[in-house]
């Protein structure tokens, strides 16, 4: 098995996670044929068939997805190998692959960035934004070195860090400014739009409201794919919405809405950062991760000088913190 590259082990692992020659070649930066040639080749060497192939689709067979699965193990080694050379070099790392989830990414990122390439300013940077089971996957399988995701996760193979906690805020139509802020029982019975199904912020709007996603299912609601969709949707008089703190000032500043605070206890969730137990990076992702923590400060300070500091809650009202 002399022949054997990790180039082809490459296009190996984008064929199966793509299940389409086009995609895969796609992904690897290559035409489909030299994917074709290198997989047949690779096919050769090990002396039997990695993939079922018919007109509609691709599969592997079950020599296939051992030998994808090794091949996976060795392209993780190798990035980890990598991955200690880069942490070796004075400074931060040289390269920085980032999964963010999407209730997080546009809001923060642009801080972030900015802070991250200020101090270190021949950073390689990556970004990756998708929804958390993706970015644990990713993570798992070394094609990425940290993730920004709502905690807590419980994957054993991962590092977690709380970063900041941030509450929730109802958006609704602005005809109800200066309205009590409804309670749990009274946001049941209201047409409450969510994230559709797989963002982590659905269920936490869903637990929020003590209401299970199989009741949310048989009322007729509306799902979007964005925060800033759910806002517009509030706007047009679909109903109400959630919305996490740093998202306000961002998606709402074109829309005709009012934002109220709930009283005590606020919805909330706790921002983390999470990361491979076996990483050679360790080191640089916690340093990171207090980047990540000043970042978070300085977008709340800004959204609190932009919001006056409060929103109105039932009759009183409370300092954003």
């Amino acid at each position: 098995m002399t022949n054997l590259t990790f180039k082809q082990l490459r296009y190996l692992e984008a064929l199966a996670r793509h299940g389409h020659f086009g995609r895969a070649a796609e992904a690897c930066g290559i035409s489909q044929p030299a994917l074709s040639m290198q997989i047949k080749a690779l096919e050769e060497d090990l002396g039997a068939e990695l993939f079922e192939r018919n007109r509609r689709q691709i599969r592997l067979t079950s020599f296939g997805e051992e030998i994808a699965q090794r091949g996976k193990d060795i392209l993780r080694a190798l990035d980890e190998l990598e991955g200690y050379a880069r942490a070796s070099r004075s400074g931060l790392v040289a390269k920085l692959r980032i999964g963010v989830i999407p209730t997080v990414a546009p809001y923060l990122l642009p801080s972030l960035i900015g802070d991250l390439t200020r101090l270190h300013g021949g950073l390689d940077l990556h970004v990756r934004e998708t929804l958390t089971p993706k970015l644990v996957q990713e993570l798992n399988e070394g094609r990425l070195d940290m993730a920004i995701v709502a905690l807590p996760v419980s994957e054993p193979s991962l590092t977690e860090i709380a970063l900041f906690t941030e509450s929730f805020v109802l958006v609704r139509p602005r005809e109800d400014e200066g309205k009590p802020a409804p309670n749990r029982e009274a946001l049941r019975e209201m047409r409450l739009l969510l994230l559709e199904e797989g963002h982590c912020f659905r269920d936490q709007a869903l637990s929020f409201c003590n209401t299970k996603p199989r009741t949310v299912q048989s009322r007729d609601l509306l799902d979007a794919s964005s925060l800033s969709t759910l806002v517009q949707m509030v706007d047009a008089g679909l109903g109400v919405t959630l919305i996490p703190e740093m998202a306000v000032a961002v998606e709402t500043r074109s829309a005709s809405v009012s934002v109220v605070r709930f009283g005590q206890p606020e919805p909330s969730r706790t921002i983390g950062m999470v990361w491979r137990k076996t990483s050679p990076l360790a080191r640089q992702l916690l340093e990171i991760s207090d980047m990540v923590r000043q970042s978070a400060g300085v977008l709340r300070q800004t959204h609190d000088a932009s919001s006056s500091g409060s929103y109105p809650v039932n009759s009183g009202t409370v300092t954003a913190s």
